[in-house]
């Protein structure tokens, strides 16, 4: 078997046609600012991907899921980027749904059925804030809330239909939990303004998103038993799983890249193709097993623990491969071609998003001595 074809092979079962049009369009192209990426995987169905086929989706586990964004990566990292915070979002309203009023079922049907695109607007990109802590603030009107502030970066921020947010709400004992509120692009207040100043991930659209005094719509808001302390809840785990193990598919798709060029190098370095190989699919056999956990029961958090520790282990052998395949590619392929050094700065980005390890060393130690329950800082 050719190296990813078990990958392209589920994406083109799954979003027919998509990887033919990625493959066909040169790398700077997707990745330039209003690149067709996000277009092409609209058209072919991709906002879909996670809904249940019961409500018109493509119905994908997270194995699936997993083989496309490695796929995606592997042709444009700005779409696999940016389309990863649209199946987070996805993925917790999936799981919200199960328990919910029936109302979460109803817009992940429209998600399928109308191609909508999902932004993230919760804290992953502010420096020392925990990944829970909400970036915007909230005043209540009777039953009415409007939120204020702004989230930047926010991927997909010109190509979204609807924004996701995070903000606290009193609970019936009048403790603040966290909330989950969906805001459609068009709403009156929300604005975006330029903010990625990097050619690096440019097509994933990561601009700031400002909301003001912006009404929540009742029937898109969901409350959560999170508390100021951090503790994750069912729903927040299994979201988070979803979000480190597409994540690191994404980027993992991108070194991926780089490790096909070096096949295709007919004077290459067999030793050094193959090593950088092994690199690669250790980390697709790691995600495999996290996959297989997911789908085999309950997702806890022993399951978060796992997908961070295949996250981590992805940030080293990805570096190893980034250097590997560099120098195996030589300085004419380097000078030729801006692609090399693209993919090997885009790579680089994955340590970027959280949590980071310095942040979750503690929590994590603690966690392996049984001293403490896991709580993403």
């Amino acid at each position: 078997m050719r190296f990813l074809q078990r990958e392209r092979t589920v994406l083109e079962q799954v979003l027919p046609g998509l990887d033919e049009l990625l493959a066909a369009t040169p790398l700077t192209e997707l990745e330039a600012v209003g690149g067709p990426g996000v277009k092409l995987f609209r058209e072919a169905g991709g906002p879909g991907l996670l809904v249940p086929a019961e409500h018109g989706g493509a119905g994908a586990d997270l194995r699936t899921a997993l083989h496309v964004q490695r796929a995606l990566g592997s042709r444009s990292p700005s779409l696999a980027v940016a389309t990863t915070m649209h199946h987070f979002s996805v993925a917790s309203m999936v799981e919200a749904a199960a328990a919910g009023s029936g109302m979460e079922w109803l817009l992940l049907a429209a998600i399928a059925k109308d191609n909508l695109l999902l932004a993230s607007g919760f804290a992953e990109g502010r420096t020392g804030q925990g990944i829970l802590s909400p970036s915007l603030t909230a005043r209540t009107e009777g039953d009415k809330v409007f939120l204020s502030g702004s989230k930047k970066p926010c991927s997909l921020a010109h190509s979204m239909n609807l924004l996701t947010a995070s903000l606290p709400l009193p609970g019936p004992d009048g403790t603040d939990r966290l909330a989950f509120a969906l805001i459609p692009a068009e709403s009156p207040g929300l604005s975006v303004r330029p903010f990625w100043g990097s050619p690096v991930l440019a097509g994933a659209e990561s601009e700031e998103i400002v909301l003001d005094d912006v009404e929540v719509p009742g029937d898109l808001l969901v409350v959560t038993d999170v508390t100021a302390d951090g503790r994750l809840d069912q729903l927040q785990t299994v979201g988070f799983v979803w979000f480190e193990a597409l994540m690191t598919a994404s980027y993992l798709g991108a070194a991926s890249a780089l490790v096909e060029r070096v096949l295709a190098n007919p004077r290459g370095d067999a030793a050094v193709a193959a090593d950088a190989v092994t690199s690669v699919e250790t980390v697709a056999l790691a995600l495999e097993g996290l996959a297989a956990e997911v789908a085999g029961g309950e997702v806890t958090e022993d399951t978060l623990t796992r997908s961070l520790m295949c996250r981590y282990a992805a940030q080293d052998a990805i570096g190893r491969v980034l250097s590997l395949c560099v120098e195996a590619l030589g300085g004419m392929a380097f000078i030729g071609s801006g692609d090399i050094a693209y993919l090997n700065s885009t790579c680089r980005a994955l340590s970027f998003h959280p949590p980071s390890r310095a942040r979750m060393a503690a929590p994590l130690t603690e966690y392996f001595t049984g001293n403490e329950p896991l709580r993403i800082p």
